[in-house]
Parts: C-alpha cells; sequence; structure tokens
C-alpha cells in the first residue's frame, strides 16, 4: 500500500499556529524495553551494544556489553540465547543473530587486546567469592570494579566451573576460557586454586572477609540404581567430562550407553564418538519433544552419528550389555513400562541425572535454609546468614552460564549496597515494546546469516570447535538487522510526516521534540514510528 505524503506546512500560517487547544491527546517520545534485554538473564543491552556494532565500533560496543557480561566470547559460544526467542525480528523474517554478534565482539576484544577499565577508587572492604565458575567470576568482576577487594576459593586445579569441567572443548575452546577469565584477573582479584572452602564462617573469620558470595557449581553426578553385574561399568557424566580436562582421557569403550536426556548427556554422547567409540547411543524415558535438551544440540548429535532410544529405560546392566525396556506415555505424558525389552552391547554406561551441589561448607551457619539441594535466598541474593550471599547452581533457578552470569551481577549490587549499609534498589523496568508496536512497512526482508560448520568427518574425530564465528562483513550485516524496538535511532520519519511541522530536530544523538503550540494530536508521528518509540497520551482538563 502506498503510504501518504506529507504536506509541510508554514508555522505562521493560521493552519498551523497555536493549534494545542484542539488536540484530545498528545503524542509524547518514550523509550521502551527492547523484548531480547528482556529476555536476557544476564541483563545485558542488547540493542545498546548492537547500535555500536552497526556502525563498525566495535571496541565501544564491547564496552557497552561488558557494564553487565564480563565473558563475551564464552557467552557467544555457550548461551542457548534467549534473547533471540523473544527477538520482534522472528515475526518479520529471522530473529537478529545475537549470540554471534555478541561472539564476534568477543573474540575480537581478544584478539585486539582490550581490557577493562580499573576502578577509580577503593573501598576499604574484602569480599570472599567461593568457586570460580561463572557466577562466581562474574561477582567478582562486578564487585572489582565497584572498588571491593575480590579473592575467589577455588576447589579445582583450573578457573572456569563448569564452564571448562561440564561444557566440551568443541563448544568451547579453551585459550578462549583462558582469555577472558584472565581479563577479570587483571581487574585486581585473587585467584586461590585447589583451596577448598569447608566451613565459610571460618574462611571468612581468618580472611578477615566483610561479606562473601557463595557460588559453588553442580559437580555431584546423581546417581540411580541399576542392577549391575561385576564386569559392568557404570559411571557419571560429570566425572567423564572433567577427566577430559586431564592428560589421561576417560576409556568408554567402543560400545558406549549414556543415560539422560539433558544436555550433558549430549555433551557425552558426542564426546564418545570424538574418543573413537562406534556406537554412542543415549537411552531416555521420554520422546524427544520432551527431552530437556535443546534441539539444535540433539540435531547436531544426529548429525554425527549419536543414536537415540527415546521412550526407554535402563533395568538392568550385564556382562557387556544392558537390558533396556520399552516405555509408552499415557494421558498424562508419563512414562509408562510395557513389558518389551531389548539387550544392547555396551562397554560402559554414562548417567547423566543431573547434578547436585555440595553444600558441606555451610554446615553450623545459622540461619540459612536449604531445600531441594539448594539454599533459599532473598530478592537480594543474601542467605539467612547476614552477609552471606549465594547464586549459580546453588540457588533455585536454571542452572545456565548466562543466568549464573546474571546471578554475579545481580548480587554484586545487593553487596556493594550492603556493605554500605544501603539498600540496593533496581530502576523500574520500561514496558516491553512488542511487535505490535512497530511500523515494519519500513524495514526490508533480510534473512538471518548462517554460521560456518565444521564438516562431520572432524566433527567425529577431532575437538576442534564445531561451530565457527562471522567475520567483520557478516557481523555488522547483523547487527544492522536490529529493529531498534522501543527506542529512537533518529530515522527522521516523525520529522518528516508531521503536517503542522511540530517536530524539532535537537541535533545528531539529541533526538526530537515537540511544539505543542503547533501539534494537532493527529497521531500520524506514531503511527509512522518505525521502532515504536512515541505513544499518545490523554490530555489533562
Amino acid at each position: 500500500m502506498d503510504k501518504p505524503f506529507a504536506i509541510t506546512l508554514n508555522p505562521g500560517s493560521s493552519l498551523a499556529n497555536h493549534t494545542g487547544s484542539w488536540r484530545t491527546s498528545r503524542p509524547v517520545y518514550v523509550d521502551r524495553l527492547p523484548p531480547c534485554n528482556a529476555a536476557c538473564p544476564a541483563g545485558e543491552n542488547i540493542q545498546g551494544w548492537l547500535f555500536h556494532a552497526e556502525s563498525g565500533d566495535y571496541e565501544k560496543a564491547w564496552r557497552v556489553l561488558v557494564e553487565n557480561n564480563p565473558m563475551p566470547a564464552i557467552m557467544g559460544r555457550v548461551c542457548y540465547h534467549p534473547c533471540e526467542t523473544g527477538c520482534n525480528r522472528q515475526h518479520l523474517d529471522d530473529a537478529v543473530g545475537i549470540n554471534s554478534v555478541e561472539r564476534f565482539l568477543g573474540d575480537e576484544a581478544i584478539k585486539r587486546g582490550w581490557k577493562f577499565d580499573k576502578p577509580g577508587r577503593s573501598s576499604g572492604k574484602r569480599v570472599l567469592v567461593v568457586g570460580a565458575g561463572p557466577s562466581g567470576l562474574s561477582a567478582a568482576y562486578h564487585l572489582a570494579r565497584l572498588g571491593h577487594a575480590v579473592e575467589i576459593h577455588e576447589a579445582g586445579p583450573l578457573a572456569g566451573g563448569m564452564m571448562r569441567f561440564g561444557i566440551p572443548k568443541y563448544r568451547l575452546p579453551r585459550e578462549v576460557l583462558d582469555a577472558e577469565v584472565g581479563r577479570i584477573l587483571e581487574l585486581g582479584v585473587v585467584l586461590r586454586l585447589d583451596t577448598k572452602v569447608d566451613n565459610i564462617a571460618e574462611s571468612m573469620k581468618a580472611g578477615k572477609f566483610d561479606a562473601a558470595f557463595l557460588a559453588v557449581g553442580a559437580h555431584i553426578g546423581k546417581r540411580a540404581y541399576i542392577p549391575a553385574g561385576d564386569a559392568t561399568k557404570i559411571i557419571d557424566a560429570v566425572s567423564v567430562l572433567r577427566s577430559m580436562e586431564g592428560e589421561e582421557k576417560p576409556l568408554l569403550g567402543r560400545r558406549v550407553v549414556i543415560y539422560g536426556g539433558g544436555n550433558t548427556a549430549i555433551d557425552v554422547a558426542r564426546t564418545a564418538k570424538r574418543l573413537g567409540a562406534s556406537e554412542s547411543i543415549i537411552v531416555y524415558r521420554r520422546t524427544r519433544e520432551k527431552m530437556p535438551a535443546h534441539d539444535f544440540e540433539v540435531e547436531e548429535a544426529l548429525q554425527e552419528g549419536v543414536m537415540m532410544k527415546w521412550l526407554s529405560t535402563i533395568k538392568q546392566a550385564g556382562e557387556g550389555n544392558i537390558t533396556i525396556e520399552k516405555m509408552v506415555l499415557d494421558d498424562k505424558g508419563f512414562p509408562q513400562s510395557t513389558g518389551e525389552f531389548e539387550t544392547l552391547e555396551a562397554d560402559s554406561v554414562v548417567l547423566a541425572l543431573g547434578q547436585d551441589v555440595d553444600l558441606s561448607l555451610l554446615e553450623g551457619v545459622p540461619g540459612l535454609e536449604i531445600n531441594d539441594g539448594v539454599v533459599q535466598v532473598g530478592d537480594n541474593m543474601m542467605t539467612g546468614s547476614d552477609g552471606i550471599f549465594a547464586g549459580g547452581d546453588m540457588v533455585p533457578s536454571e542452572r545456565t552460564v548466562t543466568v549464573g552470569v546474571g546471578h554475579g551481577k545481580k548480587a554484586s549490587y545487593h553487596i556493594d549496597a550492603w556493605l554500605r549499609g544501603e539498600t540496593y534498589v533496581a530502576p523500574p523496568k520500561a514496558e516491553i515494546a512488542g511487535f505490535e508496536r512497530l511500523n515494519t512497512w519500513y524495514y526490508s526482508e533480510a534473512p538471518h546469516t548462517m554460521r560456518p560448520m565444521l564438516n562431520i568427518i572432524r566433527r567425529q574425530s577431532t575437538f576442534d570447535e564445531v561451530l565457527g564465528g562471522l567475520d567483520e562483513t557478516n557481523a555488522q550485516f547483523e547487527a544492522r538487522r536490529c529493529l531498534s524496538c522501543g527506542n529512537c535511532f533518529e530515522c527522521d520519519n516523525c520529522y518528516g510526516v508531521c503536517p503542522d511541522n511540530a517536530v524539532i530536530k535537537l541535533g545528531p544523538g539529541k533526538r526530537f521534540e515537540f511544539n505543542y503550540d503547533y501539534c494537532k494530536g493527529c497521531g500520524m508521528c506514531v503511527a509512522e514510528c518505525p521502532c515504536g518509540a512515541i505513544k499518545t497520551v490523554e490530555e489533562e482538563i
């Protein structure tokens, strides 16, 4: 449909002068919350850094990004990008490849040696962080930038937590992990490896810490009772993935069965193929649709030759084999026995049934509440014991790297306020800029840029990174696909379509304002704003 053209009136004409008294409503400029920002567990200002990336100012984009997330090269590889699920562009063609641009910026920062700005002040306060996983590293970063002295105590031999000991190298190369951890330590954060905290109260007293943030990862694999013969090798998934960081790789054999349906089960199955297994079979009690593993990971596993036995459960492990029972789903979706059995050859069985957190360090601490193996915290991330905060796998939440990073940031703000004897109050969030608020007539179709993939042969035999990154041209193109939902990007549409010359340009970067002496309240600016950054409000009588 043709768009209406604008008639520009001379402000001195009788039709243009002093029409404000005619209005029943007036337009106002607003800043709405982009749905990508709203969906990000780490609270990134996604639209903000995409704006700088599309103009080619990658360092500025990176610096806006790391205001909230200190590990973009990691997150650009392992985050399951809920931001893209929320992206309005998916209703037009495809969601913006936010995750791929984030990875590009993270890799660019490593390549160019960009560093974090050092804190400008010292608070004189000391904070103990327990655990050098995503949540602990995030908290340490934000606390250091707030001027606090931070010391991380990590029980393991290397930093990274489950990013190192739970995510395979084909998804997260270790040089990327080391680079981003190292940049955090350069802020002055002290990291003590092979230092297990057995009692948090004693460690805080011994180190004269003013507060503590607990971020112990879920490193204990859950077990299930499976009747087994003496020759059957049954191990847990966490142990398999952890042992991949050592010099001696796990001996799983040629035929490996993995019991479980989450992302960890997928990681172990794909790892087994790379270790030389001719058969890597996942046994899961429900259907693919009910599988908690992300669909793209399941698809990649199938491409690499991993086999799936859906609606199956292990009943017994014998000498060199297992017996599985076929299941059916009842009318409520729960698996039920059928009495039909099948025997599979298996040199080893790997249990991928979830993980628990070691909470022994909390013994004897008064005021703590622990339910279902996790620590209960308030809205301020503090446990029932003053000055002891917790996040990541230790608290009730989804267990992902991005959620952990978000917890670390949120806790740091509350810890900072608590150390100053204050209460942190998060700024109010604006209303979300839904797709219905956009005028998509102004946007042309621009399909999502696909990232390169390693060929199947190398994926089956090496731990080389599977998913490649975008080059500069593609990253910039992808950033430019952003619709700037809810926030003015100075397209001049309102200025051009206003029939009363009521829109005033304030200069580059300063946006616009309305001259209400001339505005009739026709609403044309609202209708024609591509990004939904103008709304009408009722006039006060």
